[in-house]
Formats: structure tokens, sequence, C-alpha cells
């Protein structure tokens, strides 16, 4: 591979998704810009909801004391606070993003946006620093434990809850509990920028830096509505059909429980940390492979998923933020859509070629992104269940958001990823965050039909292949799945010998107190 070919996959390789398409598009000789731009609507109409707020709208219906939908978030604040010019910060945000002033009401029997002329949200503080410091984290969790599953009212606006705690003299933590018929993952991080910009302006007494919003997710809404329709929803809907069928695989994991008529739905994490020097050595294999890292690790993972259930076709989602117009990239909203990634396994194919499927799977998904996942199930039609994600059940995401912390002046605003006991949407779900340290898996599962025992041994199965992958990316899927089920065979044989020895201490103790004058 020459010098320039190189290059060309290190950009690629730093580029989001949506943008990989466009440019292997542009590679092709194939790329058309996007003439559709979004305008203005008059808020004197009846304002539709976009496809995804419609899906949400519709389980809210469902169940309207369900917390299913809530996101919850938390921003360390570290330095001198300033909290007038935090909450005038915040209802800035408020004020710009027409989004976080919507409720949906019906009106002539469809639900639509109803957008309030002006909201102020209110700031609660709550002072622990008499709490010990050891005692911190698990109030913490237990307000926003608390906070999170307080449901929301989709006819009531604010859908929105903030809670300021303050821990010592410059510690600081804001809770946030918002559901997500108006936030996504990308948003968060608009949020958290826009935060720390109008703070710095406010706290010197500045006027707001931030140039006017003149299109609103309202606007968005009201533009897909109109253009996704016609040829160019028939486009879409011919190209998923073909590539999802009729009838679709469904994938079975190895439960360690049968699921009870009783469902929780709580959801266990189970984190992976991959060493510095493995992820360096990942992310080298998908340049050389002409892949990116999420392809690189989506096809390990898909073989892990072969390699426990035995499917040779296997269908899996996830996450797009389909922030692909240049007018929609900086609003707050509910803009991410799903994806569905089918992709079939040969026993005797070897990894490098499989992959090369996953990335040419990844790449036509992107380039057909705009088909709301909604409209693909409506088509589809598979059989629904409550409580559970139509289509797919195993997800796999790698986050593009902006960064997780932002400095000014004198005061540190940091994204804090505290543990909450929280619904599990999916029956297994892998997030991707690639740090200076090295690739963090965390592993999010549905409690009701796996232990966290079952779940360590799949962690630790992926960091094997990942293993092994590296040591020869040519090795075949049947020898990855011999690898694992011997190691398998191993496990099994050293816990047998664990449970005798335990078994020969007790009865040992016995012994010696039957014996014992």
């Amino acid at each position: 591979m020459d010098s320039k070919a190189d290059e060309i996959i290190k950009r690629r390789s730093q580029l989001s998704p949506a943008k990989q398409a466009i440019l292997e598009k542009r590679l092709q000789g194939k790329h058309k810009p996007d003439t559709q731009q979004i305008e203005r609507v008059s808020r004197d109409l009846e304002l539709p909801l976009s496809f995804a707020q419609q899906r949400l709208w519709f389980l809210h219906q469902l169940e309207p004391n369900s917390y299913t939908y809530n996101d919850h978030g938390a921003i360390l604040l570290q330095g001198s606070l300033n909290i007038k010019a935090l909450k005038q910060s915040i209802n800035e945000i408020v004020r710009r993003h027409e989004i976080w002033r919507t409720s949906f009401q019906i009106v002539n029997g469809q639900p639509v946006q109803i957008i309030a002329p002006a909201l102020e949200i209110p700031l609660p503080i709550i002072d622990l620093q008499d709490l010990p410091n050891t005692k911190h984290e698990a109030e913490i969790q237990r307000l926003r434990l608390e906070n999170y599953q307080q449901p929301f009212d989709l006819a009531q606006a604010p859908l929105l809850r903030l809670t300021l705690l303050q821990l010592k003299t410059r510690e600081y933590v804001l809770l946030l509990t918002i559901h997500h018929i108006i936030i996504d993952g990308w948003s968060q991080g608009v949020f958290l920028r826009e935060l720390s910009v109008l703070y710095e302006a406010f706290s010197s007494g500045k006027p707001s830096p931030l140039m006017e919003i003149n299109i609103q997710y309202a606007d968005f809404a009201s533009w897909q509505q109109n253009w996704l329709q016609g040829e160019v929803l028939d486009t879409l809907l011919t190209y998923w059909k073909k590539q999802l069928g009729d009838k679709l695989p469904v994938l079975k994991l190895p439960t360690s429980r049968q699921l009870s008529k009783n469902k929780t739905f709580q959801e266990g994490r189970e984190t992976l940390m991959i060493s510095k020097t493995l992820s360096q050595e990942i992310k080298n294999l998908g340049d050389s492979l002409g892949t990116t890292l999420f392809m690189t690790l989506l096809g390990a993972f898909k073989v892990l998923l072969y390699c426990y259930t035995g499917e040779k076709d296997i269908v899996i989602g996830t996450d797009i933020a389909n922030r692909n117009l240049i007018e929609i990239e900086n609003l707050i909203g509910f803009f991410v859509n799903q994806l569905v990634l089918r992709s079939s396994l040969l026993e005797n194919q070897t990894f490098n070629d499989f992959l090369q499927q996953v990335r040419k799977v990844c790449l036509e998904s992107y380039a057909h992104q705009d088909l709301p996942f909604e409209k693909l199930v409506s088509a589809l039609n598979p059989q629904r269940e409550l409580n559970q994600t139509p289509i797919f059940q195993v997800k796999f995401i790698l986050p593009s958001t902006p960064t997780d912390t932002l400095e000014i002046s004198d005061l540190t605003f940091t994204r804090l990823d505290l543990l909450v006991n929280t619904v599990a949407r999916f029956d297994l779900l892998l997030e991707i965050t690639n740090t200076e340290l090295g690739i963090v898996g965390l592993f999010k599962y549905n409690k009701d039909l796996f232990d966290s025992i079952s779940i360590s041994r799949l962690v630790k199965n992926f960091e094997i292949i990942l293993s092994q992958i590296i040591i020869d990316h040519n090795i075949k899927l049947n020898q990855l799945k011999e690898i694992l089920i011997n190691l398998d065979k191993e496990y099994q044989l050293n816990e047998e010998r664990k449970r005798k020895e335990e078994y020969k201490q007790k009865l040992s103790r016995v012994k010696r107190k039957i014996i014992k004058p």
C-alpha cells in the first residue's frame, strides 16, 4: 500500500461513520452532495413529531408511568462556581433550543409539538458538605436514581430536571434527567459545550457569544416528514428490504437463566479495559486492512457472537448520529437513528475476509442511513413485544460525541458516568470508547437473562479474540471458535476442581468437629 493510500485510510479512520460513507463515495466518484435544505416553518402550523419521536410517544402512551426512556447524566464542576451564572447559562440554552421548551399533545387526533414561548428551569441546590466524603458517592447515586425513576408527562414541559449537589466549597455535581424524546448522545455534548461557553461569558458579566439558532428541531421534523416520501422513501425501503429479507434470524444467546414472568429489565454492567499496546495494534490492523476502528471491533464482536451461538447469520443494531446535514450539527434534539447490520459467517472463512464483508455492509448502511428505524420496523412488521426493541436485541456502538471535559478560567466541566440502576433496553449492548489510555468496552446486559459470571467470561473471551486476530488476521473463524471451546473446557475443569477442593475442606472441618473431645 503506497503512502497516499495510507494517508487516506488514516484520515478516514478519524471520521465519524456518516462522513466515512461520504468519503467512500467520493473516492469512488459516486457522491452527489445533498441539495436538500431545511427551512424554517411557521410556528402557527401544527408541528409534527419526527419519526423517532413518534415511536417514543407511542410507547409512552402504552406505559405512561415508565421511566425506560429517561436519559440521565451528571457533570462534575470543580473550581469557583458562580451559581447565578450557571442558572442563567442553563436557561439561555433552554431559550436557544426550542426542543427543551417543547411538550407533546394531541391535536385533531394526532400528536404535535407544542413549543412554550418562554420557560425557566428551576435549579434546586442540595448541600452535602456536612456529609463525610466516604458517603458522597452513595448519596449522589441515591439522588440520581430518585430523579431517574420519576416519570415525565410528555404533555407537560419541561421534560428535563436538574439538581445541583454541593460536595465541597469548590466541588459540585450537576444531575440531569431528560426524556429521550428531546435529547440524544450527541446533544449531551452540545449542551456541555454551550454551557461552558455561556457560563464563562455570564460569570464575567458579558453577553452570550453564541450565534442565534435559525433552524430548530421542529423544522427538522417537518422537513423529514415532507422529504421522506415518494421516490426517496421507495429507494431506501428497497435497499433495506433486499438487505434484510422477509424473515430475519433471531440471535439466541445462551442465557444464564430463563426469562421469568416477573421481568425487571434491570441493567448490569461489566467493563473491559484493553491495554494501550493492544489498542494500538487493533487500530494498526484496521489501517492496514482499510477498516475503521468501529468496523474492526464490530467484526470481532460478531465473531464472538458466532462462537457463542453457532449462528452463521447474525443481525445486530448500532446507532448513527444522523447529523449529516450542516443545519442540525449543533442542535439539541433526538436525531440519532438505529441501523441494522446483517452479516453471514462461514466456518472456513478467514477473519480478514469476514472483516471486508463487515466493511462493505457498514458503508452501504451508512449510505442508506436516512431511513428512520421506525419506518423500517413498519415495513418489515416483525413480531412486537413491549419493552423490547424490534428486529434486534444485541447492539454495538462506538459513540462519536464531543469531548467529555472542558475547562474555562476557574472552573472545569467533566461529564461523569456514575453507575445507576437503569433499565436494560437490550439483551446485550457493547459500548466502545476510544481513550488516550486504550480502548474501553462497556458491556450492558439484562440481569433477567445473564449473571455477572457469564458476562465476565464473555468479556474475557472478547479480549482473547482481539488478541488472536492481532497475531494472525487470516485465522479462520472455526479456529477462533475452537480456541474458545477449549478455553471453556479448561475453565469448567478448573471450576470442578475448585468445587471438589472446597467440598474436601468443608468435609475436613466437619470431621474435626466430630472427633474433637
